[in-house]
């Protein structure tokens, strides 16, 4: 009996957006809204996210001795998730400086702060955790070592999901732990390498990230929804079709929303279309955390 259905290790930010007519270009200056400041992080959002829908959730990350770590704390709580793996100090709180334009789009640059102190040897103290939950999700706003701890302390039967974001060259053992690998096709295109001859589809580039050693793969695909892999075949999931105000933290709760179902026994297909209409509820509103669906708002898309 898992105490946990999903334990996050990864990251949390405090986010502080400002809306754009558009992004500046290099040298350029331009205006923006007011500033607000909201609980974010890959790691923190997926946790929210998780517990949003209903599942036992658990987190494992840092956060500095400050304000912005205190925001992050209430918010996880907030949403029901278990904080007895969040550490506190080490750095100050990482920050997200993110641009919102008139269609929703994004651009983020982060400050990891606290979480380039998230450390192997955290994982290994936290090993209980790891043992008590039945799916681990991480993502790459960590140090990629304390990524490469969690693949080697993985229990027994825990199954272990990663988005390679922001994506870099990852080691031969983490892809061959991944069930699945959650990537968008800008991830994709950079973890591949080399890319197909021609214009590759989503097909071409999923045959090429599962001849790197994952156990599955899924592109999440924006408007047009998703596509998973394995080595059986692959399959197109549609997208729910919203009108968009905010996507920050969308990816995010696609992938803690695929995480819990996975867990709860869906196949990977059923989970992903799952996945798509939590995405798309997400971007519906503005921010990141505070965005995310319950289940019966889920539901009722």
């Amino acid at each position: 009996m898992y105490d946990y259905d999903l334990l996050v290790v990864g990251s949390a930010n405090a986010d502080l957006v400002i809306g754009v007519e558009r992004r500046p270009g290099a040298g350029e200056t331009v205006l923006g809204s007011d500033l607000a400041v909201h609980p974010g992080g890959k790691g923190a959002n997926q946790a929210v996210a998780a517990a949003r829908l209903g599942a036992r959730t658990a987190l494992l990350a840092r956060v500095g001795d400050d304000g912005n770590g205190r925001l992050l704390l209430d918010s996880q709580q907030a949403a029901g998730v278990d904080t007895a793996g969040v550490l506190v100090g080490g750095a100050p709180t990482g920050v997200a400086l993110i641009t919102v334009d008139p269609s929703g789009d994004n651009s983020i640059v982060v400050s990891p702060g606290a979480n380039g102190k998230l450390t192997p040897e955290d994982v290994r103290a936290a090993e209980g955790l790891l043992g008590a939950s039945r799916v681990v999700s991480a993502q790459l706003e960590i140090p990629l070592e304390t990524v490469v701890e969690v693949v080697r302390r993985l229990p027994e039967g825990t199954r272990f999901v990663l988005n390679p974001s922001p994506p870099r060259e990852l080691p031969a053992e983490v892809l061959a732990a991944c069930d699945p690998l959650i990537v968008n096709e800008h991830e994709a295109r950079i973890i591949v390498g080399d890319e197909p001859a021609g214009s590759p589809s989503p097909e071409d580039r999923a045959r090429a990230l599962l001849a790197l050693g994952p156990r599955s793969v899924v592109v999440t695909l924006g408007a047009e929804g998703a596509l998973v892999a394995t080595a059986e075949g692959s399959a197109r999931v549609s997208a729910v079709k919203v009108d968009a105000v905010d996507t920050t933290g969308a990816g995010d709760a696609f992938t803690a929303a695929l995480a819990w179902r996975l867990g709860a026994g869906a196949e990977l297909a059923e989970a992903a279309a799952y996945a798509a209409r939590v995405g798309a509820a997400a971007v519906t509103r503005a921010g990141a955390q505070v965005s995310f669906p319950t289940a019966e708002e889920v539901a009722a898309l």
